[in-house]
């Protein structure tokens, strides 16, 4: 597995690394993760040939794959001026995507825990304790995650040129 044409071994650790690290964090594959080291150690956005290449793996499993970090906010899928087919390039604001998605995700539970309290309210106190603690729960969630992204995208503007 290399990245850019290289052999070195230290850029092949780092995929690996993150193939078991921020994949089992996130949630995701290790696929996920060794793509996500790829594209982090990427120069140039990649083709999915080259991603295949990279990952010695298959078409399905890379589009699938790709799909993931697009859709958690860290990878962007983008046509280069002049060009028929597609690349993938690690985000510049992945981080800012990565926090945005979480946000996302715990706001659905956030309408989820709200629609159980209401539609659980004829449900015995322990039950309805539940739902309650649900809602609290991602009620402060929510909150922590949208100061949290707030902040960091402060920060990550103020450093940018």
């Amino acid at each position: 597995m290399s990245v850019d044409g290289s052999d070195s071994g230290e850029k092949d650790s780092l995929i690996e690394d993150f193939g078991v690290h921020i994949g089992g964090a996130m949630g995701w594959p290790p696929m996920a993760g060794r793509a996500a080291g790829v594209l982090m150690l990427s120069e140039a956005p990649m083709t999915m040939a080259q991603l295949q290449d990279a990952l010695d793996a298959s078409k399905g499993s890379v589009s699938e794959t790709t799909r993931l970090l697009i859709t958690t906010g860290t990878v962007e899928r983008f046509k280069e001026p002049g060009s028929r087919q597609f690349v993938y390039r690690w985000r510049d604001d992945a981080w800012i995507g990565c926090l945005q998605h979480q946000l996302e995700q715990t706001t659905e539970l956030l309408a989820l825990a709200e629609s159980a309290r209401t539609r659980g309210k004829k449900l015995p106190p322990e039950q309805r304790a539940r739902f309650d603690e649900m809602h609290a729960y991602y009620s402060f969630m929510v909150s922590r995650l949208e100061s949290l992204l707030a902040e960091y995208t402060e920060g990550f503007n103020a450093a940018r040129p």
